[in-house]
């Protein structure tokens, strides 16, 4: 029989219990470079909350920004060497362990963000998703737009001849310099963080990244044009590691791919809905937008699409037929 005081004695323990259970959650580490303020953090942050909440506190997200953990291709590496848990990191650097996946980063490989869309939710997608993971052993479970990236510069870029000999700041993944070679510019390799001092220096003369994050990154302030190029509709991989993923049981891996799958979709929609109104807010800010002739930069990047590449030219053809 259980007295009162065995009863009172068990509601004074009850909060210790659970705070030693709460003080003992297992702790993930997910890494992204992107700043605090964007739609990516923010949903990050959303998802680790998730998760701890549906695990009752067992699992513990944090979210590390600004490439606090380094570069990504350090990020990248990080997965491997089991210091990271978790990532974002672009198509591009994922095609670095696995050309393939790199496909729909090829300049004007998509058309706009209804093919884009398309792409996301088709075989082809799913069949590189499978490649991606059985070369690395790592888990990519989600896909989330990133926007159309676009060039900035402090001179007008109207056609491809605007930008020869242009020093470019690109990022470290090898599919970046099929648009520089494309449209003549030379292609210089900058980590993330250092981009915004690479510009005020005169490091370089030129960067391309989408409406979001130039503002975020604020490139805007060293930089007087933009030019609506669009010439890659980008994205960004959630992409677990698999030492990681094997710590969860069946019902948590397939939590966690749920809750990762809705930021994706909720961080995608911000991005989307935010990069349709900041040509006319770059402008507030005394910026000279432009509509470059698209068909010229175009015409200049496709004809390198199938050329000493990672994908077939079927999975091309697939591709451009979405």
């Amino acid at each position: 029989m259980i007295t009162r005081r065995a009863l009172g004695l068990a509601a004074l323990a009850s909060p210790v219990i659970t705070g030693l259970a709460h003080a003992q959650a297992q702790r993930l580490r997910w890494a992204h470079v992107y700043e605090v303020n964007e739609a990516y953090h923010t949903e990050a942050l959303w998802a680790a909350a998730q998760f701890r909440e549906r695990t009752n506190g067992k699992y513990n997200i944090e979210v590390f920004a600004a490439s606090a953990l380094g570069n990504e291709p350090q990020i990248n590496q990080g997965l491997t060497l089991g210091t990271i848990d978790m990532i974002y990191t672009g198509v591009a650097f994922a095609g670095a362990s696995y050309r393939a996946m790199s496909i729909s980063h090829a300049p004007y490989a998509m058309r706009d963000y209804a093919h884009f869309q398309a792409y996301r939710g088709s075989a082809l997608h799913r069949e590189l998703i499978a490649g991606y993971d059985a070369q690395t052993r790592h888990h990519a479970v989600a896909l989330t737009y990133y926007g159309d990236r676009m060039v900035t510069a402090n001179k007008s870029i109207m056609t491809p001849a605007d930008m020869r000999g242009l020093k470019l700041r690109v990022p470290q993944a090898p599919s970046f310099l099929m648009f520089a070679r494309g449209v003549g510019a030379n292609a210089t390799p900058i980590a993330f963080a250092e981009v915004y001092l690479a510009l005020q220096n005169g490091t370089v003369d030129a960067q391309e990244n989408p409406l979001p994050t130039i503002q975020a990154k604020k490139f805007y302030e060293v930089q007087s044009h933009v030019s609506l190029t669009a010439h890659i509709t980008d994205s960004l991989l959630t992409i677990i590691s698999g030492t990681t993923m094997r710590r969860f049981n069946p019902a948590e891996q397939g939590m966690l791919r749920e809750i990762l799958a809705q930021a994706a979709d909720r961080c995608g929609a911000a991005i989307r809905s935010q990069e349709q109104e900041l040509a006319a807010w770059f402008r507030a800010q005394g910026k000279t937008v432009q509509e470059p002739d698209r068909a010229a930069f175009r015409a200049a990047c496709v004809p390198l699409h199938n050329v000493d590449v990672g994908w077939s030219r079927a999975q091309y053809d697939r591709l451009q037929a979405l």
